[in-house]
Parts: C-alpha cells; sequence; structure tokens
C-alpha cells in the first residue's frame, strides 16, 4: 500500500517503537515511591523535559493526556471562562464545544484562502464578555492552512482574553516555539508526528487555573488524573526529539506536494486545491475532482492501492460535506468531492507518480 494519509495518523518511526518497547520491558507506575516507581518517575519527567526543550517552554506547563481531543477539551472545559471565540475550521473537538458549554460561543469566519482576519477577530473581542477563551488552529488538519497566530493572540491578549492554540497537525511540519507565539495554551496528540497513538499534551502557563474534568487522582499536578501512559510518552518525546529532522524532510515533501498540484492543473485546470494561495503545511493538498464524490474518489484509490482521506480521521465516517472548506466558500457539490492527500517520512517519488496516474486515470473515466 502506498500511504498517503498522515494527517490522520503518521506512519510511526522505528526509533518510536524502539523506545516504546524499552520502557515497556522496564516497567513501573510514576506514582509509586519504591524504586521501580522511581525509575517510572524519572522516565516519565526525562520525556517532558525533551518535548520542553523542543517546544521551548518551562516541562511545568506540559499536561499529557490521552491524545488531542482531550487536550482541547481540557483547553476549553477547565478554566472559567463564560465565553469562547473559535474559528469556522477548527476541528471536530474544538467546534462541538457549541454544544457542551454553559456560556455562549462566537465562530469567526474564514475567507476564500481558510484565514480569519484580525478585524473580525478584533470586533468579536470588544463585543465579548469579560472572561472570554479564544481558541484558533494553528494548521489546519483537512487544507494545512497556517494561521497567523502570534498577531492573533496579541490581539486577544490586549482585549484581556485567554488564547488556546490547536497546534497538532502543526509540530513536525512546521516551526513551534510556545513563548514565541505568545500563546496561554497549546495542544498536541503524538501520532501525528510519528509516535504513538493515544496520547497527548496540552501545555498550559502556570497562572491558569485547570481544573480537571475527571477526578480519581493527583496526577500530573491533579489537572489530569490517571496513571500516565509511560510507554506512550516515552514514545511522544522521541517522536519529538526527531522533530528537527522532520523539519528538514519538509523541504522535499513540499517539492512532492507542488508536482501533485502542477501535473493535475495541467491535465485539469478546473480543479480547485483549496487553500493554495496561503501559507500552508509543506505536506498537505486538498483537491476537488468536480463531480466525483469524496467517498468514490477514496475506494478508487483504495483499490489501486493508495491510501488518502476525505477529510477529518474523526469524521471519515461521516457522510457529509467538509466544513471546512465550505466555510471557504465551497458549494456543497464542492465540499463533497474533495480529498486530502498527506505525505510522510515515508513517501517517495514514486508514490507520487503512482498517486497522479491514479488521479488522472479516475478524471478521465468520470469524465467520459
Amino acid at each position: 500500500m502506498i500511504y498517503l494519509d498522515y494527517n490522520a495518523t503518521a506512519l510511526m518511526k522505528p526509533e518510536v517503537i524502539g523506545e516504546m518497547t524499552r520502557v515497556m520491558a522496564i516497567g513501573g507506575n510514576p506514582s509509586s515511591v519504591h524504586a521501580l516507581g522511581r525509575g517510572a518517575r524519572a522516565i516519565l519527567e526525562q520525556s517532558r523535559g525533551t518535548i520542553a526543550h523542543v517546544i521551548n517552554c518551562r516541562p511545568q506547563k506540559i499536561i499529557f493526556t490521552g491524545g488531542g481531543t482531550e487536550a482541547n477539551n481540557i483547553a476549553l472545559r477547565a478554566t472559567d471562562r463564560d465565553h469562547i471565540i473559535i474559528g469556522a475550521t477548527e476541528h471536530d473537538s474544538i467546534g462541538a464545544i457549541k454544544t457542551h458549554f454553559t456560556g455562549t460561543v462566537k465562530t469567526l469566519p474564514v475567507d476564500e484562502n481558510g484565514l480569519i482576519s484580525s478585524e473580525d477577530l478584533t470586533k468579536a473581542l470588544v463585543d465579548s464578555p469579560e472572561k472570554t477563551l479564544v481558541s484558533l488552529m494553528l494548521a489546519n488538519n483537512e487544507t494545512g492552512v497556517v494561521q497567523d497566530i502570534k498577531t492573533l493572540a496579541d490581539i486577544s491578549h490586549r482585549a484581556g482574553a485567554l488564547f488556546h492554540t490547536d497546534a497538532i497537525q502543526a509540530l513536525g511540519k512546521i516551526a513551534v516555539d510556545f513563548r514565541d507565539l505568545g500563546v496561554d495554551m497549546m495542544s498536541f496528540s503524538a501520532h501525528k508526528l510519528s509516535g504513538p497513538q493515544g496520547v497527548g499534551a496540552l501545555v498550559a502557563l502556570e497562572k491558569i487555573d485547570i481544573q480537571s474534568i475527571n477526578f480519581g487522582g493527583g496526577q500530573e499536578v491533579g489537572r489530569r488524573p490517571g496513571t500516565e501512559n509511560l510507554a506512550g510518552i516515552a514514545g511522544f518525546a522521541k517522536a519529538v526529539e526527531l522533530v528537527p529532522e522532520n523539519l528538514i524532510a519538509m523541504d522535499y515533501l513540499r517539492i512532492l506536494r507542488d508536482r501533485i498540484e502542477q501535473e493535475i492543473s495541467a491535465i485539469a485546470p478546473e480543479v480547485i486545491f483549496y487553500g493554495a494561495k496561503a501559507d500552508r503545511l509543506p505536506n498537505t493538498t486538498t483537491i476537488l475532482m468536480p463531480n466525483v464524490s469524496s467517498e468514490t474518489q477514496v475506494m478508487a484509490f483504495d483499490l489501486d492501492g493508495i491510501c488518502v482521506s476525505s477529510g477529518s480521521a474523526c469524521s471519515s465516517g461521516k457522510v457529509k460535506p467538509s466544513h471546512v472548506v465550505s466555510a471557504m466558500g465551497a458549494q456543497q457539490d464542492q465540499a463533497l468531492s474533495t480529498i486530502r492527500v498527506s505525505l510522510g517520512w515515508k513517501t517517495t517519488e514514486s508514490d507520487v507518480d503512482a498517486f497522479i496516474a491514479a488521479w488522472i486515470k479516475l478524471y478521465n473515466r468520470k469524465r467520459m
């Protein structure tokens, strides 16, 4: 199989598997006070320190979670906010807050490039109650569009609001610096950068009162109770340790991504690549094949031995238009005819050749 769905989950790297195997063989509960427990605690804190070093924050800011969705949920629900402002293209773990929050929620529109305007955010903050949280995604999971989070966070802070960013798709694909972005909270997920599934992190300033949404233990300084997934966290840290080499590889993936778009455009000039005029993740392209449903495309590529997706993996079982490209101005039939192709560390030129050939074959067959 040719795997071109890294934004759904990135294939794990051998170094990550090796580190997790090592830690699983050691065993131990980080909360135990005996020697084996202290050893497990050391692994936990070393992992926290590794991640903190790469993203440029104090280790104490990192709260380990069961994944990116939980990290986002904690950020939105565990602070004393009365009002939340989100973007129209957020992941469902952010967007669904509208039905799970007792306060008010405002959704900011995006333009045709998937970008949120500073003016819209400024106006929304002027009209907002005093205790406001702004949550805007750093890099979109479907289109790869990158927001100017540093500017948006600054606008929010000047209005007295807290600022959270979902950086789950960004880490490992573009440089992510917690301090430089100037945010209050930031979410990550290990499996988006070749780490294990089922582990993530919320990075939060110590001044923020994080009230756990669960109860039962004092782990993570009481902010996320439950025995830590030690092997998963160690694998997460190893994946983050490999981020510098991932960023170097992104230059190559950008070349491959651009070749996909150039060769498809030469055959089908009416095709749309959503977000192509904005700053994007180097590995991501979202492609509209007119009048061919996303479901048909995904199945056709699967038969050709190629894995792609029709949008967010968390929503892949739902037959509905992509809310991301819909928010960018796509008509319903267009939003139902897009696929996401996301490249990664195992992607080769021959993989891209095979995808382009399969895309053109399907396009020509459906056009007849």
